[in-house]
């Protein structure tokens, strides 16, 4: 199983970044996808998730400026972050839970987002 996520970089406050995780190894079309953030000294969290029949929950932090999509053609899910906060600074993490009735639990090396303010 393959997660490559990609997209992060630096930003200033206020804009915007399109986070993308490319799956391979799993059955992409039956697996519930989150992406998950890691600020410094701080425990994992989700930040986003999108179930198999499109679904979609996010954090409370998050709410309003982040959108998560996915696209079973290509295997890929998205994170559109919009109106991004210096506190949203964090390592992104692509994450697959259950996969059809099974609860996987695999975790993609993850993307650095830095916002400045």
């Amino acid at each position: 199983v393959q997660l490559q996520a990609s997209g992060g970089g630096l930003v200033q406050a206020g804009g915007s970044l399109r986070l993308s995780c490319v799956a391979s190894g799993i059955m992409f079309g039956i697996s519930d996808m989150d992406w998950y953030c890691q600020a410094p000294g701080k425990q994992r969290e989700v930040a986003a998730g999108i179930n198999i029949g499109g679904s979609t929950n996010y954090a409370d932090s998050v709410k309003g400026r982040f959108t998560v999509s996915r696209d079973t053609s290509k295997n890929t899910v998205y994170l559109q972050m919009n109106s991004l906060k210096a506190e949203d600074t964090a390592v992104y993490y692509c994450h697959v839970g259950r996969v059809g009735l099974i609860w996987r639990n695999y975790w993609g090396q993850g993307t650095q987002v830095t916002v400045s303010s």
